[in-house]
Protein backbone atom coordinates (compact mmCIF):
# COMPACT_ATOMS: atom_id res chain seq x y z
CA UNK A 1 0.00 0.00 0.00
CA UNK A 2 1.14 3.36 -0.87
CA UNK A 3 -0.26 6.19 1.22
CA UNK A 4 1.31 8.74 -0.64
CA UNK A 5 -1.57 8.02 -3.59
CA UNK A 6 -5.68 6.99 -3.69
CA UNK A 7 -5.74 4.66 -6.43
CA UNK A 8 -2.76 2.83 -7.97
CA UNK A 9 -3.21 4.28 -11.81
CA UNK A 10 -2.06 7.44 -10.62
CA UNK A 11 1.61 5.56 -10.98
CA UNK A 12 1.14 2.94 -13.79
CA UNK A 13 -1.08 -0.02 -14.51
CA UNK A 14 -3.85 -0.64 -17.68
CA UNK A 15 -7.37 0.72 -18.50
CA UNK A 16 -8.95 -1.06 -21.50
CA UNK A 17 -10.50 1.58 -23.94
CA UNK A 18 -13.29 1.48 -26.14
CA UNK A 19 -12.71 2.90 -30.07
CA UNK A 20 -15.49 5.51 -31.33
CA UNK A 21 -15.66 6.34 -34.92
CA UNK A 22 -13.99 5.45 -38.27
CA UNK A 23 -12.95 1.63 -39.28
CA UNK A 24 -11.50 1.00 -35.86
CA UNK A 25 -14.94 1.60 -34.25
CA UNK A 26 -15.71 -0.97 -31.34
CA UNK A 27 -11.82 -1.83 -31.49
CA UNK A 28 -10.38 -2.61 -27.43
CA UNK A 29 -7.56 -1.54 -26.64
CA UNK A 30 -5.32 -1.39 -23.43
CA UNK A 31 -3.53 1.84 -22.34
CA UNK A 32 -0.54 0.70 -20.32
CA UNK A 33 2.04 2.58 -18.12
CA UNK A 34 5.20 1.31 -16.49
CA UNK A 35 5.30 4.29 -13.99
CA UNK A 36 8.73 5.17 -15.49
CA UNK A 37 7.94 6.61 -18.79
CA UNK A 38 6.97 4.17 -20.87
CA UNK A 39 3.14 3.73 -23.14
CA UNK A 40 2.16 1.39 -25.10
CA UNK A 41 -1.50 0.60 -26.46
CA UNK A 42 -2.09 -2.91 -27.15
CA UNK A 43 -5.01 -4.02 -29.41
CA UNK A 44 -6.29 -7.15 -28.43
CA UNK A 45 -8.53 -6.98 -31.27
CA UNK A 46 -5.71 -7.14 -33.40
CA UNK A 47 -4.32 -10.44 -32.28
CA UNK A 48 -2.32 -8.25 -29.19
CA UNK A 49 0.03 -6.30 -31.25
CA UNK A 50 1.45 -2.98 -29.72
CA UNK A 51 -0.57 0.33 -31.94
CA UNK A 52 1.43 3.00 -29.91
CA UNK A 53 4.77 3.12 -28.13
CA UNK A 54 6.10 6.59 -26.18
CA UNK A 55 8.46 6.93 -24.27
CA UNK A 56 8.89 10.32 -21.58
CA UNK A 57 6.04 12.54 -24.25
CA UNK A 58 7.78 11.00 -27.44
CA UNK A 59 6.18 8.80 -30.23
CA UNK A 60 8.57 6.32 -30.97
CA UNK A 61 6.31 4.33 -33.95
CA UNK A 62 4.46 4.41 -37.05
CA UNK A 63 1.36 4.90 -37.65
CA UNK A 64 0.09 4.55 -40.98
CA UNK A 65 -2.74 6.53 -43.17
CA UNK A 66 -4.83 3.74 -42.36
CA UNK A 67 -5.19 4.25 -38.79
CA UNK A 68 -7.31 1.78 -36.31
CA UNK A 69 -9.00 -0.67 -38.46
CA UNK A 70 -11.05 -3.17 -37.07
CA UNK A 71 -10.81 -6.61 -38.06
CA UNK A 72 -13.90 -6.99 -39.85
CA UNK A 73 -12.57 -4.61 -42.52
CA UNK A 74 -9.91 -7.13 -43.87
CA UNK A 75 -9.32 -8.17 -47.30
CA UNK A 76 -7.21 -11.01 -47.80
CA UNK A 77 -6.76 -11.11 -51.49
CA UNK A 78 -3.75 -9.94 -53.07
CA UNK A 79 -1.76 -6.62 -51.48
CA UNK A 80 -5.28 -5.85 -49.94
CA UNK A 81 -3.26 -6.58 -46.80
CA UNK A 82 -2.16 -2.75 -46.92
CA UNK A 83 -5.80 -1.18 -46.69
CA UNK A 84 -5.89 -2.61 -42.89
CA UNK A 85 -2.29 -2.02 -42.26
CA UNK A 86 -2.16 0.22 -38.99
CA UNK A 87 1.17 -0.78 -38.65
CA UNK A 88 2.04 0.75 -35.09
CA UNK A 89 4.77 -0.25 -33.29
CA UNK A 90 4.41 -4.06 -33.71
CA UNK A 91 2.43 -5.67 -36.40
CA UNK A 92 2.81 -9.63 -36.47
CA UNK A 93 3.06 -10.91 -39.65
CA UNK A 94 2.20 -14.48 -40.62
CA UNK A 95 0.87 -17.38 -39.21
CA UNK A 96 0.17 -19.05 -42.64
CA UNK A 97 2.43 -16.66 -45.01
CA UNK A 98 4.67 -13.55 -44.77
CA UNK A 99 5.77 -11.59 -47.58
CA UNK A 100 4.89 -11.42 -51.38
CA UNK A 101 1.25 -13.00 -52.27
CA UNK A 102 1.87 -16.65 -53.47
CA UNK A 103 0.56 -19.53 -54.05
CA UNK A 104 2.38 -22.58 -52.52
CA UNK A 105 1.01 -25.99 -52.81
CA UNK A 106 -1.64 -25.08 -54.37
CA UNK A 107 -2.87 -22.89 -51.49
CA UNK A 108 -3.32 -19.43 -52.53
CA UNK A 109 -1.81 -16.57 -49.69
CA UNK A 110 -2.24 -13.11 -49.23
CA UNK A 111 0.49 -10.41 -48.47
CA UNK A 112 1.61 -11.09 -44.77
CA UNK A 113 -0.82 -13.39 -43.43
CA UNK A 114 -4.00 -12.94 -41.10
CA UNK A 115 -2.82 -13.16 -38.35
CA UNK A 116 -2.68 -9.65 -37.39
CA UNK A 117 -6.61 -8.86 -38.39
CA UNK A 118 -7.73 -11.82 -36.34
CA UNK A 119 -9.04 -10.69 -32.56
CA UNK A 120 -7.76 -12.32 -29.53
CA UNK A 121 -10.06 -15.24 -28.61
CA UNK A 122 -9.21 -14.28 -25.04
CA UNK A 123 -7.08 -11.64 -22.85
CA UNK A 124 -6.29 -10.55 -19.70
CA UNK A 125 -3.55 -8.82 -17.79
CA UNK A 126 -1.71 -8.95 -14.21
CA UNK A 127 -0.03 -6.34 -12.52
CA UNK A 128 2.96 -7.15 -9.58
CA UNK A 129 5.10 -4.82 -8.05
CA UNK A 130 7.39 -5.30 -10.72
CA UNK A 131 5.98 -5.91 -14.18
CA UNK A 132 2.56 -5.94 -16.37
CA UNK A 133 2.02 -9.18 -18.09
CA UNK A 134 -0.95 -8.63 -20.54
CA UNK A 135 -1.89 -12.24 -22.27
CA UNK A 136 -3.51 -12.77 -25.22
CA UNK A 137 -4.51 -15.89 -27.22
CA UNK A 138 -5.28 -15.94 -31.19
CA UNK A 139 -6.84 -19.13 -32.93
CA UNK A 140 -5.75 -19.38 -36.22
CA UNK A 141 -7.77 -22.66 -37.16
CA UNK A 142 -10.54 -23.21 -40.00
CA UNK A 143 -12.28 -27.06 -40.68
CA UNK A 144 -10.44 -28.84 -43.50
CA UNK A 145 -7.53 -26.74 -42.77
CA UNK A 146 -4.25 -25.50 -40.50
CA UNK A 147 -5.21 -25.46 -36.61
CA UNK A 148 -2.66 -23.40 -35.09
CA UNK A 149 -2.94 -20.84 -32.02
CA UNK A 150 -0.73 -18.30 -30.72
CA UNK A 151 -0.51 -17.45 -27.31
CA UNK A 152 1.21 -14.55 -26.32
CA UNK A 153 2.83 -13.27 -22.76
CA UNK A 154 3.83 -9.15 -23.50
CA UNK A 155 5.67 -8.33 -20.07
CA UNK A 156 6.28 -5.19 -19.30
CA UNK A 157 8.69 -4.29 -16.46
CA UNK A 158 7.69 -1.50 -13.90
CA UNK A 159 11.55 -1.03 -12.98
CA UNK A 160 13.00 -0.16 -16.14
CA UNK A 161 11.66 0.88 -19.74
CA UNK A 162 11.82 -2.33 -21.44
CA UNK A 163 9.28 -4.82 -22.47
CA UNK A 164 9.06 -8.73 -23.72
CA UNK A 165 7.31 -10.33 -26.54
CA UNK A 166 6.59 -14.32 -25.71
CA UNK A 167 4.65 -16.17 -28.27
CA UNK A 168 4.30 -19.98 -28.18
CA UNK A 169 2.69 -21.29 -31.62
CA UNK A 170 0.94 -24.42 -30.91
CA UNK A 171 -0.12 -27.20 -34.16
CA UNK A 172 -3.52 -28.25 -32.55
CA UNK A 173 -4.49 -30.35 -35.90
CA UNK A 174 -3.30 -33.46 -37.42
CA UNK A 175 -1.41 -32.85 -39.85
CA UNK A 176 2.13 -31.09 -40.68
CA UNK A 177 1.64 -27.23 -41.04
CA UNK A 178 4.14 -24.36 -42.68
CA UNK A 179 4.38 -21.82 -39.82
CA UNK A 180 6.16 -18.32 -40.78
CA UNK A 181 6.47 -15.00 -38.23
CA UNK A 182 8.09 -11.74 -38.69
CA UNK A 183 7.46 -9.07 -36.10
CA UNK A 184 7.52 -6.28 -37.98
CA UNK A 185 8.70 -3.15 -35.78
CA UNK A 186 8.23 -0.13 -37.18
CA UNK A 187 9.93 3.05 -35.93
CA UNK A 188 8.24 6.57 -36.97
CA UNK A 189 8.65 10.27 -36.22
CA UNK A 190 10.51 11.84 -33.94
CA UNK A 191 12.09 8.86 -33.02
CA UNK A 192 12.79 8.30 -37.04
CA UNK A 193 14.31 11.54 -38.50
CA UNK A 194 16.99 12.24 -40.97
CA UNK A 195 19.31 13.00 -37.82
CA UNK A 196 18.55 9.11 -36.19
CA UNK A 197 21.43 6.67 -36.37
CA UNK A 198 20.88 2.81 -36.98
CA UNK A 199 23.14 0.40 -36.10
CA UNK A 200 22.74 -3.35 -36.71
CA UNK A 201 26.21 -5.23 -35.96
CA UNK A 202 25.46 -7.87 -38.62
CA UNK A 203 27.83 -9.88 -40.14
CA UNK A 204 27.03 -9.54 -43.80
CA UNK A 205 23.80 -7.00 -45.42
CA UNK A 206 22.43 -8.03 -48.73
CA UNK A 207 20.10 -6.01 -50.86
CA UNK A 208 16.20 -7.36 -51.49
CA UNK A 209 16.41 -6.26 -55.00
CA UNK A 210 18.38 -4.23 -57.47
CA UNK A 211 16.36 -0.86 -56.52
CA UNK A 212 17.98 -1.72 -52.83
CA UNK A 213 21.62 -2.90 -54.21
CA UNK A 214 22.23 0.63 -56.25
CA UNK A 215 21.61 2.15 -52.81
CA UNK A 216 23.23 -0.60 -50.25
CA UNK A 217 26.27 1.69 -49.23
CA UNK A 218 23.18 4.50 -47.39
CA UNK A 219 21.20 1.15 -45.99
CA UNK A 220 22.72 2.93 -42.73
CA UNK A 221 21.42 6.48 -43.25
CA UNK A 222 18.01 8.07 -42.33
CA UNK A 223 16.82 10.58 -45.11
CA UNK A 224 13.78 13.75 -44.51
CA UNK A 225 11.16 12.49 -46.54
CA UNK A 226 11.48 12.38 -49.92
CA UNK A 227 8.62 12.14 -52.80
CA UNK A 228 7.70 9.19 -55.13
CA UNK A 229 10.71 7.64 -52.70
CA UNK A 230 10.22 3.32 -53.56
CA UNK A 231 10.86 1.15 -50.23
CA UNK A 232 14.24 -0.64 -50.00
CA UNK A 233 14.60 -3.25 -48.29
CA UNK A 234 18.05 -4.90 -46.60
CA UNK A 235 18.65 -8.67 -45.16
CA UNK A 236 21.10 -9.10 -42.19
CA UNK A 237 22.95 -11.89 -41.22
CA UNK A 238 24.39 -12.21 -37.16
CA UNK A 239 27.64 -13.40 -37.05
CA UNK A 240 26.51 -15.50 -33.87
CA UNK A 241 22.47 -16.05 -31.99
CA UNK A 242 22.52 -12.53 -30.62
CA UNK A 243 20.40 -10.52 -33.06
CA UNK A 244 20.26 -6.67 -32.41
CA UNK A 245 19.63 -3.64 -33.73
CA UNK A 246 19.22 0.10 -32.24
CA UNK A 247 18.23 3.73 -33.05
CA UNK A 248 18.92 6.89 -31.18
CA UNK A 249 17.56 10.25 -31.96
CA UNK A 250 20.02 12.57 -30.16
CA UNK A 251 17.64 15.35 -30.68
CA UNK A 252 14.93 14.10 -28.38
CA UNK A 253 17.61 11.95 -26.26
CA UNK A 254 16.14 8.65 -26.97
CA UNK A 255 18.03 5.11 -27.65
CA UNK A 256 15.54 2.39 -28.39
CA UNK A 257 16.99 -1.16 -28.92
CA UNK A 258 15.83 -4.56 -30.12
CA UNK A 259 17.31 -8.25 -29.06
CA UNK A 260 16.53 -11.41 -30.59
CA UNK A 261 17.47 -15.03 -30.84
CA UNK A 262 19.25 -14.72 -34.41
CA UNK A 263 19.32 -19.02 -34.14
CA UNK A 264 15.09 -18.87 -34.80
CA UNK A 265 14.77 -15.77 -36.04
CA UNK A 266 16.91 -16.33 -38.70
CA UNK A 267 15.49 -13.60 -41.05
CA UNK A 268 16.16 -9.97 -40.13
CA UNK A 269 14.91 -7.29 -42.34
CA UNK A 270 15.59 -3.65 -42.45
CA UNK A 271 12.32 -1.68 -44.35
CA UNK A 272 13.74 1.36 -45.53
CA UNK A 273 10.80 3.75 -46.10
CA UNK A 274 11.25 7.73 -46.37
CA UNK A 275 8.39 8.36 -48.01
CA UNK A 276 6.34 11.74 -47.82
CA UNK A 277 4.02 10.51 -45.06
CA UNK A 278 4.98 6.40 -46.01
CA UNK A 279 8.00 7.97 -43.44
CA UNK A 280 8.83 4.64 -41.61
CA UNK A 281 11.80 2.56 -40.67
CA UNK A 282 10.79 -1.36 -40.29
CA UNK A 283 12.91 -3.00 -37.91
CA UNK A 284 11.83 -6.60 -38.71
CA UNK A 285 12.69 -9.83 -36.88
CA UNK A 286 11.62 -13.15 -38.47
CA UNK A 287 11.90 -17.04 -38.76
CA UNK A 288 11.64 -16.16 -42.86
CA UNK A 289 12.50 -13.55 -45.16
CA UNK A 290 9.15 -11.28 -47.07
CA UNK A 291 9.62 -13.03 -50.07
CA UNK A 292 7.01 -15.24 -50.33
CA UNK A 293 6.14 -18.97 -48.67
CA UNK A 294 7.14 -20.68 -52.06
CA UNK A 295 10.44 -18.81 -51.82
CA UNK A 296 10.97 -19.78 -48.47
CA UNK A 297 10.22 -23.48 -49.38
CA UNK A 298 12.90 -23.63 -52.07
CA UNK A 299 15.52 -21.93 -50.31
CA UNK A 300 14.65 -24.69 -48.02
CA UNK A 301 14.48 -22.19 -45.01
CA UNK A 302 10.57 -22.41 -44.72
CA UNK A 303 9.61 -23.94 -40.72
CA UNK A 304 7.40 -26.65 -40.49
CA UNK A 305 5.44 -27.67 -37.21
CA UNK A 306 4.29 -31.13 -36.49
CA UNK A 307 0.67 -32.06 -34.57
CA UNK A 308 0.71 -31.44 -31.15
CA UNK A 309 4.08 -29.62 -30.82
CA UNK A 310 5.09 -26.00 -29.94
CA UNK A 311 7.84 -23.00 -31.48
CA UNK A 312 8.51 -20.08 -29.03
CA UNK A 313 10.01 -16.78 -30.07
CA UNK A 314 11.27 -14.12 -27.82
CA UNK A 315 12.03 -10.60 -28.37
CA UNK A 316 13.36 -7.83 -26.13
CA UNK A 317 12.39 -4.32 -26.64
CA UNK A 318 14.62 -1.39 -24.00
CA UNK A 319 14.31 2.21 -24.52
CA UNK A 320 17.00 4.19 -23.30
CA UNK A 321 18.21 7.92 -22.43
CA UNK A 322 21.08 8.91 -24.54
Amino acid sequence: MNEYIGHPSQISGVEEHLLVGGRGNGMRIYEINNGKGMFLTVSPDRNGDITRLRYRGHNLSYMSPCGYVAPSYYDSRGTNWLKSFTAGFLTTCGLQAVGNPCTDEGEELPLHGSISNQPSEHSWWEETDEQITVHTTTRDEQIFGRKLVLERSLEISKMENLFEINDTIRNTGDRREPVEVLYHMNIGYPLLSEKSILKIPSETVLPRDEHAEADIENWMHMEEPQKNFRERCYYHKFADERGRASIEQPEIGTGLDISFDASVLDGFVEWKMMGVRDYVLGLECGNCYPDGRDVMRKMGMLKVLDPGRELHYAVCVKLRDL
